[in-house]
């Protein structure tokens, strides 16, 4: 939910708008009717923004296909078995 507020009820009444902004208002301030700022809440800790989960996204469907590296695929054991057998 977005509020538009102006810069002199923001200067007025700044702690209750953060109040409205921490619980999730995002406020656009103006000056003469012009957008000039904007109050968005912080991410808690441990919440990703939006691109942050995009990004998320990507990278887990990366890891689970896999990267073609040329060679053949192998399992754990078979990893372990080749290097015990090169010592």
């Amino acid at each position: 939910m977005q509020r538009f507020v102006s810069t002199r009820e923001a200067n007025q009444q700044f702690s209750r708008i953060l109040r409205e902004v921490e619980s999730g208002t995002e406020v656009l301030m103006t000056r003469r009717g012009r957008p000039v700022a904007r109050i968005v809440p912080a991410p808690r800790e441990g919440q990703l923004t939006p691109e942050q989960e995009a990004a998320l996204a990507r990278t887990i469907a990366r890891l689970q296909k896999g990267w073609d590296l040329g060679g053949g695929k192998f399992n754990r054991d078979e990893l372990y078995d080749a290097i015990v057998a090169r010592h």
